[in-house]
């Protein structure tokens, strides 16, 4: 393992549903999304199962290092197809400077953006403001939110 990788539980079924529970819920607003992922097997696996189960259309799925010079050429790939929202599972350090060129150099905002649980770690090494309005499941099936300074989790019970 690379001092850049952190362990990350494998996706679950609760979270799964959650996360497309959130997309479905924006609906008719939300029919084609691009995914990305580090390119650990945990990240790609969860990708891979999101992909598969959503309903609407995958215009792409794309991976990033977690080590690289410049994030720029993923970004694009990313951004590429104007999806109307982006899904997103990954390792906290890859995706955090994934999600600062993302900001710095293309039309992604972070308020169309759902992910994985594994993302919400992400939040302090992005930096302020980076990802505030990202939203996503936990592995339990509740849900969170990540604001200025902030991220607010709900319990499955209550999860929006």
């Amino acid at each position: 393992m690379r001092a850049t990788e952190t362990i990350t539980p494998p996706h679950t079924a609760a979270e799964l549903a959650a996360l497309l529970g959130l997309l479905r819920a924006r609906r008719p607003g939300i029919g084609t999304v691009t995914v990305g992922h580090s390119r650990d097997a945990v990240s790609t696996a969860a990708a891979a199962a999101f992909a598969d189960a959503w309903d609407g259309e995958v215009l792409a799925v794309v991976d990033w290092p977690e080590e690289a010079a410049s994030w720029l050429r993923p970004a694009r790939r990313f951004t590429e197809g104007a999806p109307d929202a982006w899904v997103v599972a990954g390792i906290p350090l890859g995706w955090a400077q994934m999600s600062r060129r993302l900001r710095h150099s293309t039309d992604w905002r972070p308020e169309r953006t759902f992910g994985f649980a594994s993302v919400t770690r992400s939040a302090a090494l992005a930096g302020p403001g980076t990802l505030r309005g990202l939203r996503g499941a936990a592995f339990d099936g509740g849900t969170w939110e990540i604001g200025l300074g902030l991220i607010t989790f709900f319990p499955p019970e209550t999860a929006r």
